[in-house]
């Protein structure tokens, strides 16, 4: 929540509920909010025993040393202040990152960086925090293989839209990295610079993203048409494996498209089996769409049932996971590389199914999910339907879909738009 600065109040004072080892008592920094009512305590440098900060914070006459104390107490609380009145509005998390950064922090690009990929890590979105790293990884390639010079000193200053296009060109002809690689590496850039923006760290004339767009791709969408589809369900598979990787695939595919991290992630609680409805939270927008995030209603088919059957936990307990392929005593990394290994299990299988039965050899589980919305879209559904049924926060999203379908979906969906028998 933001909060007008002039709500904000600060003061520092000597915290005698647990002494130090030393005797002595660490000094607090005190901020409080009304409203929302609200306060936090904050370290600082300073420890004393309880007489002597008494007589350095509070006596009216202090020794000469008493007062050098108290000059650089003082001088601690107003530096706070200080950043506290330059906030363009005030949050905690915006005061505490202020506070605890160094001079120049505010204008530099790894600073900015490291921050998001941390602030990623706590949240428990190891993927995010791994694609910001790829991507200062490629800018600080550039930086110091390219244009000789020192990444950590690197600011946003330095970059400009020509330094964008030179990377672009770099990235493209020296790298030989794809229109859609170089975009996902620059939008983490852009997203550092927007955030630097809100902040009020760098003035509008420094965003370089007005003039400069990140390049983008519209590759059709790979999807299997419904005679591709009914042969995959059909194929004999080899070994387990293949079969495994078959079920898993086609429960995306029956459940709106669901990501395999979702589906590792679904417990026995959100299905309800008597009314053979799951409703579920998409991963990818648990937390970046928390303002109109909705859960994702999916009508259990028999097929479906038929896998939770198969490798769900005997017993159906309703906090648990229903496959068990995670554990809630796994840290966030350790779940994120077991989601990993999953995925590529199905997609290393799934791909010598689908070539023994004459099918693309690059199919993967990226593959469900636009068969999914393919389906959908080639049976008439509309864009309102398959907004809410991929779990679309944004109907540019839905739309955007739509646009990488290939031509004879569009054709479908164009005459079917009117069929009302």
């Amino acid at each position: 929540m933001q909060i007008m600065k002039k709500d904000v109040f600060l003061s520092v004072y000597l915290d005698t509920r647990r002494p130090l080892k030393n005797g002595k008592c660490p000094v607090k920094l005190g901020v409080y909010t009304p409203k929302p009512r609200k306060r936090k305590l904050y370290p600082t440098p300073f420890e004393y025993e309880e007489e002597e900060f008494n007589k350095i914070w509070n006596n009216s006459k202090p020794t000469r040393e008493q007062r050098e104390e108290r000059k650089k107490i003082q001088a601690y609380e107003d530096n706070a202040q200080e950043i506290a009145d330059s906030l363009p509005y005030f949050s905690f998390e915006l005061f505490e990152k202020r506070m605890n950064r160094r001079s120049g922090d505010s204008t530099s690009i790894s600073y900015h960086f490291e921050q998001l990929i941390e602030k990623y890590k706590d949240q428990g979105r190891i993927g995010t925090a791994q694609s910001y790293k790829d991507s200062e990884r490629s800018i600080r390639k550039y930086c110091e293989e390219k244009k000789k010079q020192d990444y950590g000193k690197l600011l946003f200053y330095s970059i400009d839209t020509d330094w964008l296009e030179g990377y672009e060109r770099w990235m493209e002809e020296e790298q030989n990295k794809s229109i859609t690689t170089i975009g996902i590496y620059l939008r983490p850039l852009r997203h550092i610079f927007n955030i630097a923006r809100e902040d009020e760290d760098i003035p509008e004339a420094v965003y370089p993203f007005r003039k400069y767009k990140i390049p983008s791709s519209n590759k059709t969408k790979r999807a299997l048409s419904r005679q591709q589809l009914k042969i995959l369900l059909d194929a004999e598979p080899e070994n387990k494996e293949q079969e495994k990787a078959r079920d898993f695939w086609f429960f995306s595919y029956a459940g709106n498209g669901m990501n395999i991290k979702d589906i590792v992630n679904l417990r026995f609680d959100d299905i309800d089996f008597e009314n053979r409805k799951l409703n579920f939270y998409r991963a990818k927008t648990r937390i970046t769409s928390k303002s109109h995030r909705r859960k994702i209603a999916v009508y259990l088919t028999d097929f479906m049932i038929s896998i939770i059957d198969k490798y769900g936990k005997e017993g159906r307990p309703e906090k648990d996971y229903v496959f068990n392929i995670i554990e809630d005593k796994m840290s966030p990394e350790d779940k994120h590389r077991v989601v990993k290994l999953f995925t590529r299990y199905i997609n290393q299988y799934i791909k010598i199914l689908a070539e023994n039965v004459g099918l693309p050899g690059d199919i993967s589980t990226y593959w469900a999910r636009h068969s999914f919305a393919t389906e959908g879209i080639r049976r008439g559904a509309s864009m309102e339907f398959m907004q809410e049924a991929l779990g679309h926060a944004s109907s540019k999203t839905t739309q955007d879909y739509f646009n990488g379908f290939d031509d004879n979906t569009k054709r479908e969906f164009a005459e079917h738009i009117m069929d009302f028998d």
